[in-house]
């Protein structure tokens, strides 16, 4: 397979909600149902469901892109991560907090209109608003995923394979399975309710809860983690995964998963199902101890975990649409923003080595935001400190971006669940350990008393500074009540806002007042209406 071709066979599904529609081959040289019931048409099948139809294909109306750019980028502006000026699918309204007080005590209010974000939501989440709806992108691309996954599913076991066809069997149901889990996950995580759809083709009306499509999610990583569990790296497991995952993948922290390293991201995924998902004023005791178990036997360093990079035709994403490549530079889309730099300790080798401090501060339109103003830029890959950690580079193959779990993110979580579990030093001595991995150079956390609010503080601005760009942000603002109404004990105080004036506040106050679900888009409930015994489709806040 050469480099600038991405997937030997393209899948192409008709699919523009949840997949109700039947499989619409365009291209000759596409699997059908058909030919893909041979060992190499399956396979193709595999590979392109999951990387083409999962994250590429959807187009609607004016949206052109993949789901790594506006859909994934939502979640770092909601988490405030970046800003955005532009208005392209509302991407500046679903991060405009409702109000900021600055350092005179000056408010100043969304100025767009609705000034609250749940009712600029149900404003716009209409089937007739086609692409200027931007809850539609997340459950399209999700919905489009699981059905290429139910294809390949309904078609293996009808499939010759040669050599040891259980073994090839069960590697292809373990990747349907583990992307099955990964919809799931998302769309649990994101939306008040979801569909759980198991057919090849068509859907149901059958809505249900989020915490049901998370449990599903669960069900189907399980699947997996059995599958891999009889399963060994052996010469027609390899082969299977060398064609599931593109060679430019295979590089980096991305490569030939084993099946041990393959069960460890399921245990990343399934406590992340648990933290992302749970406030964590009602994590519960026994929820803390489930996370802990998960992660003790979750991603290792040395593990290779599920990664996309970019090429020369950039065939799976173009840099310059993530939140990373478009942070790059005085003409960056997505501007840095101020909290997160803000989150950094004093002398982080890791801010100097990837932040620049503009020469001129960057001030937007008033009237499109009002805490998007920035003094600071993402540099392109890094000023070369040696042993510090770079986020990447917007050369062909030079940024590495995380689809699902990472090693940080594992022991980040564990550390999380200790802290909160009465284990506050062996949490802190997780956070100094990747403080060194990543060359931080700041004087370390543990041994040092810290009280149990201190250290939670540590966790939180760790997960800030080393898990940017990975579509996590928002929600760990959701589920540490960031995201709320200050009037109900949310929002950030003692934040660095650049106003309009260009003068930087120290003590600003934010209320983001930001839904924490987003309702079912209306543009699967005008093709799709809830049955009689569905679950609330709207969140009632």
């Amino acid at each position: 397979m050469k480099k600038t071709q991405l997937f030997l066979l393209i899948l192409v599904l008709g699919v523009s909600f949840s997949c109700k529609d039947q499989l619409d081959v365009k291209n000759p040289n596409s699997p059908t149902t058909g030919s893909a019931n041979s060992e190499t048409g399956l396979i193709s099948l595999a590979q392109g469901g999951v990387y083409v139809n999962g994250f590429i294909t959807l187009k609607y109306g004016g949206f052109t892109g993949t789901f790594w750019g506006d859909p994934f980028s939502y979640h770092d502006i909601m988490g405030d991560v970046v800003g955005v000026e532009a208005a392209n699918q509302r991407i500046n309204e679903i991060g405009c907090p409702n109000y900021v007080i600055l350092d005179d005590g000056t408010k100043v209010t969304n100025p767009n209109s609705p000034a609250l974000q749940a009712d600029m939501i149900r404003q716009v989440n209409i089937n007739s608003n086609a692409s200027d709806n931007p809850l539609y992108y997340e459950w399209a691309f999700m919905y489009a995923l699981n059905t290429a996954c139910n294809n390949v599913l309904a078609l293996v076991d009808g499939t010759t394979f040669t050599g040891d066809a259980t073994t090839k069997k069960n590697t292809l149901k373990a990747w349907a399975y583990w992307w099955k889990g990964y919809a799931y996950s998302r769309i649990g995580s994101i939306y008040y309710a979801g569909i759980i759809n198991n057919e090849a083709s068509g859907t149901n009306a059958k809505y249900v809860t989020k915490e049901d499509i998370i449990k599903e999610s669960n069900a189907n990583f399980d699947k997996a983690a059995t599958l891999l569990g009889g399963l060994t790296a052996n010469a027609d497991y390899n082969a299977v995964v060398n064609k599931l995952i593109p060679d430019f993948f295979r590089v980096g922290k991305g490569g030939l998963i084993d099946p041990g390293m393959w069960v460890r991201n399921i245990n990343t995924m399934k406590a992340r199902n648990v933290l992302v998902n749970t406030t964590s004023k009602t994590m519960s005791a026994a929820q803390w101890t489930s996370i802990v178990d998960l992660t003790t036997n979750g991603i290792k360093a040395s593990d290779y975990v599920f990664t996309g990079r970019n090429n020369a035709t950039s065939d799976f994403f173009n840099i310059s649409q993530t939140p990373a490549g478009n942070s790059v530079g005085p003409t960056a889309g997505y501007k840095i923003s101020e909290r997160l730099v803000q989150d950094f300790k004093a002398g982080d080798k890791r801010l100097a080595n990837n932040f620049v401090k503009r020469k001129n501060a960057w001030i937007g339109n008033n009237d499109r935001g009002n805490i998007f103003n920035t003094s600071w830029d993402l540099l392109d890959g890094g000023a070369g400190m040696a042993g510090i950690v770079s986020l990447g580079s917007r050369a062909v193959g030079g940024y590495e971006l995380f689809m699902a779990g990472t090693y940080e993110e594992n022991e980040l979580t564990k550390a999380e669940a200790l802290i909160n579990s009465g284990k506050i030093e062996e949490g802190l001595k997780i956070i100094d350990a990747i403080r060194t991995v990543q060359g931080a150079g700041i004087a370390a956390v543990a041994g040092k008393s810290l009280t149990l609010a201190q250290a939670q503080e540590e966790l939180r601005r760790e997960r800030r500074v080393v898990l940017p760009f990975r579509g996590l942000a928002f929600y760990d603002a959701r589920r540490w009540g960031v995201i709320d109404d200050v009037a109900k004990g949310g929002g950030r105080t003692n934040c660095v806002v650049l106003d309009k004036e260009g003068k930087l506040n120290t003590k600003a106050t934010i209320s983001y007042n930001y839904l924490d679900y987003w309702d079912v888009p209306d543009n699967e409930l005008a093709y799709n209406k809830p049955d009689a015994g569905s679950a609330p489709v709207k969140n009632p806040k």
